[in-house]
């Protein structure tokens, strides 16, 4: 009997091993080369450029930011993940996935600083130290700040480093077009990580749902999209391209759209006139998310410091738009000058969407990637 029973232990503790080694497996995948599967010769790009895939089957795949080691972190919204992705042997596309969390909400922003990963979630921010020398066993996450509004609505996060070593963290609107009696809604906040204790300042008011922004290389302005209201006509209202050369500004959510076009509901409360109108109005419902100037050696002079801007794409208009990566001019004195395609072909004449552009990440070789949530994919624009 006691023979039986040793031999029953044993073989209970081999079958947890077995799973906790079997778990443990999952977290780190090495990936094949490209299958091929995608449809990239559908994919037009302006003269001199070519498009390839860094990674396929990343699912949800949304914010990216690099690490100082070379590692691609990246966010989803639906899914829940946070991922690293490595391309250990140069050959310009991922072949290590690390899984590095699981069941989080909406984990859509991550941003890197002293070693340190930050993810965002609808109402907290998440810290995992240490995080490039611990790919294949992270570690449990710090939480940083947990006093972020709850609401999902909106409640997907971009976050990024400012020049000023402030994460900067936006709360968009529960709704699609309300008012609000807390300012910290519609709004960027800043939360020194240093000190969090002190909670967020709001700097930018009036902002109805951005999902990207970044800083001028040489002004260290901010620059950042702005999803448009819904529900206002096919056409009405342009999604915007802000700019914020300093702190304490409003954009006009929920009384004033694009800048010119009162809200039919709250527009009689404040006029246009009252706000800041956008840098550069974008397509009626195009959705722009990730941002990123032009930085690339590898690229032509009249590239440099000029916008390029991920449009996730429509969702209700009756003859989608955007779905592509676009270019907005920009001269020296901060003016937007010019707006086209840059990347298209993710949408198809009969309103056929195969992917949808989410967030844009340089690499050290100056290519430029593309995350995309619905062809679970990282793309790579190069010359």
């Amino acid at each position: 009997m006691r023979l039986f029973s040793l031999i029953l232990l044993l073989a209970l503790v081999n079958c947890n091993a077995s799973k906790n080694g079997d778990s443990a497996a999952k977290t780190t995948q090495t990936l094949p080369p490209y299958s091929g599967k995608l449809p990239l010769d559908k994919i037009k790009l302006l003269p001199g450029f070519k498009i390839g895939v860094f990674a396929e089957d990343v699912a949800n795949a949304r914010s990216l930011c690099l690490g100082p080691g070379g590692t691609l972190f990246v966010g989803t919204r639906d899914a829940g993940y946070v991922y690293a992705l490595r391309d250990t042997n140069g050959d310009h596309s991922a072949d290590l996935k690390y899984t590095l969390a699981s069941g989080l909400r909406m984990p859509n922003g991550v941003a890197f600083r002293n070693g340190s990963l930050y993810v965002a979630e609808v109402s907290r921010i998440l810290r995992f130290d240490d995080i490039e020398n611990r790919l294949a066993n992270p570690p449990a996450p710090v939480v940083v700040y947990d006093q972020y509004p709850t609401e999902s609505h909106h409640g997907w996060k971009y976050i990024a480093f400012g020049p000023d070593g402030k994460l900067y963290v936006p709360v968009g609107a529960p709704c699609n077009i309300c008012e609000r009696g807390n300012p910290i809604y519609a709004s960027i906040t800043r939360l020194d990580v240093d000190n969090p204790a002190k909670g967020p300042e709001i700097i930018q008011h009036g902002v109805r749902n951005t999902v990207g922004f970044t800083w001028h290389p040489t002004t260290k302005e901010l620059w950042f999209t702005d999803n448009g209201g819904d529900m206002l006509g096919d056409n009405m209202p342009a999604c915007e391209l802000n700019h914020a050369p300093k702190d304490g500004m409003n954009f006009g959510y929920p009384y004033c759209h694009q800048g010119d076009f009162p809200d039919p509901e709250y527009g009689k409360k404040h006029p246009c006139s009252d706000f800041t109108p956008p840098a550069q109005k974008l397509g009626p419902h195009v959705a722009p998310l990730g941002l990123e100037f032009g930085l690339s050696p590898n690229w032509p002079a009249e590239y440099k410091n000029q916008i390029l801007i991920a449009e996730h794409g429509s969702w209700n208009r009756t003859e989608k738009i955007g779905y592509q990566v676009s270019l907005v001019s920009v001269n020296d004195q901060g003016q937007c000058t010019g707006y086209k395609p840059f990347a298209s072909g993710w949408l198809q004449p009969g309103n056929e969407v195969w992917g949808r552009p989410v967030d844009l990440e340089w690499l050290p070789d100056g290519s430029l990637l593309v995350s995309d949530d619905q062809a679970d994919a990282i793309f790579r624009i190069y010359r």
